[in-house]
């Protein structure tokens, strides 16, 4: 079984929104990183000297490579990334291998098999 590790830098706010979609679409667990900062195409906005910008969540899911266009695409929507400038952007990358999710593959080859 092969996967894809999607990557998502998130608004704060519409993480668990996103983390939701992105299970029903097929994604079977994620991992979280709080407090993350980025900069766009256009810089962020300051007053008095203090940035004022939106929270940022990295979130990390790791999904077989059959359901990861569909993940990223629903995250993308979820996330309303194509809506507005500075909502977030997600990206997929292949995993060469990985261990620990063993107890994942059971699940995910019934899914995959009744998917194709």
């Amino acid at each position: 079984m092969r996967f894809k590790l999607i990557i998502a830098f998130v608004e704060d706010s519409k993480t668990d929104e996103v983390l939701d979609a992105a299970r029903e679409a097929g994604a079977t667990g994620a991992t979280v990183i709080n407090n993350a900062r980025g900069e766009g195409l256009n810089k962020k906005r300051t007053f008095f000297g203090l940035t004022l910008e939106v929270q940022k969540d990295v979130v990390l899911l790791m999904v077989e490579e059959h359901l990861s266009r569909h993940i990223l695409e629903t995250i993308a929507e979820v996330g309303e990334f194509d809506q507005e400038s500075g909502q977030g952007i997600a990206i997929q990358i292949d995993i060469e291998d990985a261990v620990g999710v063993a107890h994942q593959v059971e699940t995910l080859t019934k899914v995959i098999e009744d998917n194709l």
